[in-house]
């Protein structure tokens, strides 16, 4: 800090010296004129001095303003003394000065050129959604002209009721996934990013190929599911009728087609599993809107539990008299996959609680076991399609592995989510949270008199 003073009030005075040395020198000569000519003659040679220098500073101060006007490098005056100086730093700085921002030109423009070449729409909006830029491939996304509209709000110009709705709702954890109505062939994935005050990034991915192999991945396996229904169906109908024929086949064929019977059994209920999840999938089964008595649905599911537990745990609901608008049966399979996977999973001797209750912002089923637990890995891939934590113990409790794929997408169609908290050991919490305006309140019964 001393030696930046130091430096500082060094450079001042070799920047007032020429002015001193002026003024010293018209003193001397006034000095001189009075010795020989008189007093008067001194003052009036002295005041002129003094007039002249200040006629020179303001002619300088003139120029100083005129190129403040149109600051270049190349129209910098040139003066003398403390003027010579003052003209000589302010070149030195300008130079500086229009070097960095060639620099950064060079830097902007670079960069410019850097996300013009992603494969990804990016597009630079304010507060209000006006654009501020955008690179060619968010031109051809979106169907707009950087040149022609920029300043211009987005939503006025793309004008996809589900875009606007999602630009305009200012929650974008979810990335929206939507046709261009000027290009229904274009699937669109959209997401955005807040990476200041007032400012976000418009993020587009072209994912039409990907939805098309999405698309023909569920219809193969809806296709496949279907065509394999028919011949298990019958496959297991005549395992039944060995089983019960009369007289009783020995012991050694009743095991081995009990068995048969069993994977049967099981492969049909994973074809049953892959349909429905098939179905859940396509954007073409349109969602049932239907008035739900949740109350009614889990007294039913705490029976079902009972008998599959077939008295094994604790087993307790707590309800509260709020009904939903949604779909009945597919709602009945989430919640009731929860409840089957608590049941599958609690040791003998544990306990379970199902309960329905108002939530922050909705509403929420929960399943609370105190089964064997999930590690701490394994719970953001628990939705994945047959992805089991114990495949082994999975396939002993009968498990097809896409119970909890069929939660989300439920979930997901009546705009939920599921929240999973477990620690291994002590049992796990399954909650599936559906939004307050899917609830409908319902008064409680009046009691009869006494």
């Amino acid at each position: 800090m001393r030696t930046m003073n130091r430096e500082t009030l060094r450079h001042r005075l070799l920047l007032l010296l020429p002015a001193v040395m002026r003024l010293a020198l018209v003193a001397v000569v006034a000095v001189i004129a009075g010795v020989l000519f008189g007093a008067v003659a001194g003052l009036a040679v002295a005041l002129a001095g003094v007039v002249l220098m200040f006629l020179v500073h303001l002619v300088y101060l003139a120029f100083l303003g005129q190129w403040l006007e149109q600051p270049r490098l190349a129209t910098i005056p040139h003066g003398v003394g403390t003027w010579a100086e003052i003209f000589t730093r302010l070149y030195k700085s300008r130079r500086a000065s229009e070097a960095s921002e060639r620099r950064l030109q060079d830097n902007e423009e670079r960069f410019r050129r850097t996300i013009s070449a992603l494969p990804e729409g990016i597009l630079l909006v304010d507060a209000s959604l006006q654009i501020e830029w955008c690179n060619p491939v968010a031109e051809q996304h979106l169907g707009i002209s950087l040149r022609a509209d920029q300043g211009l709000r987005l939503t006025n110009l793309v004008r996809d009721p589900a875009f606007v709705a999602y630009m305009t709702s200012a929650n974008f954890e979810q990335p929206l996934v939507f046709r261009p109505l000027g290009n229904p062939a274009l699937v669109l994935s959209i997401g955005v990013i807040e990476f200041e005050p007032g400012r976000s990034i418009v993020i587009s991915r072209d994912i039409t190929q990907s939805e098309r192999v999405d698309a023909m991945r569920r219809d193969f396996v809806a296709n496949v599911s279907h065509e394999l229904r028919t011949p298990l169906t019958v496959v297991n109908g005549f395992l039944e009728t060995l089983l019960d024929a009369r007289p009783p086949l020995d012991a050694t064929r009743t095991r081995h087609l009990q068995l048969m019977h069993e994977q049967a059994s099981r492969m049909q209920r994973l074809v049953e599993d892959l349909l429905l999840l098939s179905r859940l999938e396509s954007a073409e089964t349109p969602l049932a809107e239907e008035q739900v008595d949740v109350p009614q649905l889990v007294r039913a599911l705490e029976s079902e539990a009972r008998a599959l537990s077939q008295g094994r745990h604790e087993i307790a609901a707590e309800i509260e008299r709020v009904h939903l608008r949604g779909s009945r049966e597919e709602l009945r399979s989430a919640f009731g996959n929860l409840v089957s996977n608590a049941v599958r999973y609690t040791p003998a001797g544990g306990r379970i609680r199902l309960r329905w209750r108002v939530a922050d912002d909705g509403a929420l089923f929960e399943v609370e076991d105190s089964g064997i637990g999930i590690e701490p890995e394994h719970i953001p891939r628990l939705t994945e399609r047959f992805y089991r934590v114990d495949k082994s113990r999975s396939r002993e409790t009968g498990g097809t592995g896409l119970g909890l794929a069929i939660v989300k997408h439920v979930l997901l169609r009546h705009q939920g989510r599921l929240d999973v908290r477990s620690r291994v050991g002590q049992g796990s919490v399954f909650g599936a949270w559906l939004p307050a305006a899917r609830l409908i309140r319902v008064a409680e019964p009046a009691r009869a008199a006494a």
